[in-house]
C-alpha cells in the first residue's frame, strides 16, 4: 500500500513536511509487556500458576495494543504540500480533510507538560469557510504548524 499523499498530488505539487500521530501511543502496550514479565518472572517459572496466568492474559494485551499502535500509525498521514494541507486517517474506512493553504486563517497548537516534553501535540487547524479540524497526538506540532504559516 503507498501513501495516500503520493496518489493525489497535483501536478506540480511538492510535499514540503509529512508527519504521523507520536510513537508514544506505543506506551500502554510496552507498560502491558513489561508488567507480564514481571509476573512470570514472579511466578517463578510457572510455580506459582495465578501469576503465570495473569503473565500470559498481560502478554495478550500488550501485544494487541502494540498492534493497534501500530495501524493507527501505519495508516495515518499528515502532510503540507506547496498548494494544501491533507490529513488522512483509516484504512477501509477512510477519513480525508484537505484545506488550501490558501484557506487557512490560523493553526493553534495544544500540548500539555508530557507532550512538550516529549514532542506530542493536538492541532487546531482553522479555516476562512471552511471549518476547523483538530488532529490529535502528532509528532512535532510546532515544526508542523510552522510549516503551515510559513510561507
Amino acid at each position: 500500500m503507498g501513501r495516500y499523499i503520493d496518489d493525489i498530488l497535483q501536478p506540480g505539487e511538492k510535499i514540503l513536511y509529512s508527519t504521523t500521530i507520536h510513537g508514544i501511543i506505543y506506551v500502554p502496550g510496552l507498560a502491558c509487556l513489561a508488567v507480564a514479565g514481571a509476573c512470570l518472572v514472579g511466578s517463578g517459572g510457572g510455580v506459582i500458576l495465578p501469576l503465570l496466568a495473569l503473565s500470559a492474559l498481560l502478554a495478550l494485551v500488550g501485544g494487541f495494543l502494540l498492534f493497534r499502535a501500530w495501524f493507527q500509525r501505519w495508516t495515518m498521514e499528515t502532510d503540507v504540500t506547496s498548494l494544501r494541507l491533507v490529513h488522512k486517517e483509516g484504512f477501509i474506512k477512510r477519513e480525508t480533510f484537505e484545506m488550501s493553504l490558501d484557506k487557512i486563517e490560523s493553526v493553534d497548537v495544544s500540548q500539555s507538560i508530557a507532550g512538550r516534553i516529549f514532542g506530542w501535540g493536538d492541532v487546531t487547524v482553522n479555516g476562512v469557510g471552511e471549518g476547523t479540524k483538530t488532529i490529535k497526538m502528532i509528532g512535532a506540532p510546532v515544526e508542523f504548524r510552522n510549516h503551515i504559516t510559513a510561507r
